[in-house]
C-alpha cells in the first residue's frame, strides 16, 4: 500500500523540522509507550509463529495462512512500526534517503498482510461450502505454495511501484520529509490491486461464509431430532468447529477492514481537499495498529493459542516430544 500525494510538495522547499512542542517529560512518555507497542506486536506475533511451527497439531492449511499473517506482523513490528512511531513523535524523517526507500519497500508487507487476509477468506469459504472438495484438494503443502506467491507478488509489486515512480532515486523530496509520490496510472493501479479487488474478495466471500454458516447452524437443529445419535454428534461437531473457526477469523477480518479503510478514506480525500501530514501519520500508524491487535484476538477466541502460550512461557516447550503435546482439547 502506497501514498499518493498532492499538496506538498510546493511547500518541500521551505520545510524544515520543527522544534519539539512537547514537554521532556511526555517526550519520554511517548517513547517509551511506542516502544510497548512496539514489544507487544512483536512478542505476541512471535508466540503464534512459535506455536504454529513448533506444535503438529497446527500444522493445518488455515493455520499456515494464520501464520503468514503473524510472520508479517512480525516484521511490521520490528521493520516498519519504530520508523513511523518515531516519525510521528519526531514530527520529522530523520533517518535519511536511503532509508526511506527502505521504509516504503518493506510497505509491501502491508499488502502481503492483505492478500493473506483474502485468502483466509478463500479457504473458510471453500471449507464450508465444499468440505469433502477441500479435505482432499486442500493440503498444507499447497497451501504453503499458495503463501509463497502471496509473499512474492506484492514485494515484486512494491518494488515495481517504486522503481517506475523514480521513488528508489527521490523518496526523501526535501530534508525531513519521506513520502511516496505515485503518478495518475500507478494511483489507480495501487487502488485497485491494495485495496478494491482484495477487499472485494474478502466481503462477498465472507457474506457467504456467513450464509452458508446460518444454513449449517440450521442443520443441526434439524439434526437434533434424528434417531441416530452418533451420527448427528459427529456431524454437528464437525458443522460447529468450522462455523466456530469461521466467526473467530470473520471477526480477525473484521478488525483488519475497520484499520485499513482510514487509510483508503484519507488516500481518496486527498484528491479533494487539502490534509495535513499529521492526518497522515496517524491513519498510516492505525494500520500498523492491527499487527498489535491481532494476537489478543487469538488470545481471546482460540484455546490452543492459550495453551500454546502457557507451554511456551513455562518453558515446557523445551521438553523432549513437547511438539506432539494435545493443545486443541
Amino acid at each position: 500500500m502506497n501514498l499518493k500525494e498532492f499538496n506538498w510538495s510546493d511547500r518541500c522547499v521551505h520545510f524544515s523540522c520543527p522544534e519539539r512542542s512537547v514537554s521532556p517529560a511526555v517526550y519520554i512518555l511517548l517513547y517509551v509507550c511506542s516502544a510497548v507497542v512496539v514489544l507487544l506486536t512483536v512478542c505476541g506475533n512471535l508466540l503464534i509463529i512459535i506455536s504454529v511451527f513448533h506444535f503438529k497439531q497446527l500444522h493445518t492449511p488455515t493455520n499456515m495462512l494464520v501464520l503468514s499473517l503473524a510472520v508479517s506482523d512480525f516484521l511490521v513490528g520490528i521493520f516498519l512500526m519504530p520508523l513511523i512511531l518515531i516519525w510521528t513523535i519526531e514530527s520529522c524523517w530523520i533517518f535519511g534517503r536511503v532509508f526511506c526507500s527502505i521504509y516504503w519497500l518493506f510497505s509491501g508487507l502491508l499488502n502481503i498482510s492483505v492478500y493473506t487476509i483474502a485468502l483466509i477468506a478463500v479457504d473458510r469459504y471453500l471449507a464450508l461450502s465444499n468440505p469433502f472438495l477441500y479435505m482432499n484438494i486442500v493440503s498444507v503443502r499447497i497451501t504453503c505454495v499458495v503463501i509463497v506467491f502471496n509473499w512474492c507478488l506484492p514485494l515484486g509489486y512494491t518494488t515495481a511501484i517504486l522503481y517506475f515512480n523514480g521513488n528508489f532515486k527521490s523518496s526523501v523530496l526535501c530534508p525531513g520529509e519521506c513520502f511516496l509520490f505515485l503518478n495518475d496510472v500507478w494511483s489507480v493501479i495501487d487502488l485497485v490491486l491494495s485495496f478494491i479487488f482484495p477487499l472485494s474478495v474478502i466481503i462477498i466471500l465472507y457474506t457467504l461464509v456467513f450464509v452458508i454458516a446460518k444454513k449449517h447452524a440450521t442443520a443441526i437443529r434439524e439434526l437434533n431430532n434424528c434417531t441416530r445419535p452418533k451420527t448427528q454428534k459427529i456431524t454437528s461437531h464437525s458443522m460447529k468447529s468450522e462455523r466456530k473457526a469461521a466467526k473467530v477469523l470473520g471477526i480477525l477480518v473484521s478488525v483488519f477492514l475497520v484499520c485499513l479503510l482510514p487509510y483508503f478514506i484519507y488516500s481518496l480525500l486527498a484528491n479533494v481537499i487539502e490534509l495535513h501530514r499529521e492526518t497522515f501519520w496517524k491513519v498510516l500508524f492505525i494500520i500498523y495498529l492491527n499487527s498489535t491487535i491481532n494476537p489478543f484476538i487469538y488470545a481471546l477466541f482460540y484455546p490452543w493459542f492459550r495453551r500454546c502460550t502457557k507451554i511456551i512461557i513455562t518453558l515446557h516447550i523445551f521438553k523432549t516430544d513437547s511438539g506432539l503435546i494435545n493443545v486443541l482439547s
